[in-house]
């Protein structure tokens, strides 16, 4: 008998609620169930096929062996111009309430989140279950790998503004030969922007597969899993364009595909 994948949404206590909104959305249409999955309400591995690592607050530097720095909160703002919020407000109004959720919600550390997340993601490995990293999900990726966080990004954007938008403003380059290439089926993408820290050394089995032309990491996947991707926007928040829709698509797809072997294991 046919089933719809169960695709677990990782997300925050409070705070969220439009990041699991628009993802939920996003699995469904894709043709996953969603199951959401916060540290007051977690889920076990075996109640998921594949995982998503939702966006939300930093990740704790002591995760990867750093003290925490000062937050670069005037770098977060620089570049955007008053007509351009404007015009993303116009253009987008039901994300008014995102921007404003993200922009309150996401300050400072969750360690119980890290705690959990980083759980569920290792224990998805373990299994090669398929995963997609959201931003901060990304970054957590990377960690949980043995990977490290840059946690400040202003030498990156000293010669070019950075750009902090939830519309597709920021180009970047994909590599041709990837796993988000042939997800997306193109090279370049235009995406938003609405991170403060980045990929600094990477973790084991893990590539870059995007860049801006910055230089700052934009994806990541992994060469040794079948579908393990973290990107560092919010597909999410871009439900108007087929390409990102796209990386939702690939997911289910690969649980879909992965669901019976998992099955066949439990089940010996």
């Amino acid at each position: 008998m046919n089933r719809k994948p169960r695709i677990g949404i990782t997300g925050p206590d409070k705070g969220g609620t439009a990041a699991w909104i628009f993802t939920a959305l996003a699995v469904r249409r894709a043709g996953g169930k969603p199951v959401r999955i916060r540290p007051a309400k977690p889920k076990p591995i075996d109640d998921i096929d594949a995982l998503i690592v939702g966006g939300g607050a930093d990740v704790a530097p002591e995760l990867y062996g750093e003290e925490r720095s000062l937050k670069l909160s005037e770098l977060e703002d620089r570049g955007v111009s008053g007509w351009r919020r404007l015009l993303g407000l116009v253009l987008f109004p039901l994300l008014l309430v995102v921007r404003r959720l993200l922009m309150t919600k996401t300050t400072g550390l969750n360690e119980a989140r890290d705690t959990l997340e980083k759980a569920l993601i290792g224990q998805a490995t373990e299994r090669a279950m398929p995963m997609l990293g959201i931003c901060r999900g990304m970054q957590l990726l990377n960690v949980a790998g043995g990977g490290s966080l840059h946690q400040d990004l202003a030498t990156f954007y000293e010669e070019t503004p950075a750009i902090r938008s939830v519309l597709p403003r920021k180009k970047v380059d994909i590599e041709a030969d990837s796993l988000l290439a042939r997800t997306l089926d193109n090279t370049r993408a235009r995406v938003n922007a609405l991170h403060s820290q980045a990929i600094a050394r990477l973790g084991h089995s893990f590539t870059v597969c995007a860049r801006e032309s910055s230089g700052v990491v934009q994806a990541i996947e992994r060469t040794d899993h079948p579908f393990v991707l973290g990107v560092q926007w919010h597909p999410e928040y871009l439900p108007q364009r087929t390409d990102q829709q796209a990386l939702f698509q690939g997911l289910v797809n690969a649980a879909r595909d992965t669901t019976p072997r998992q099955s066949s294991k439990a089940e010996k």
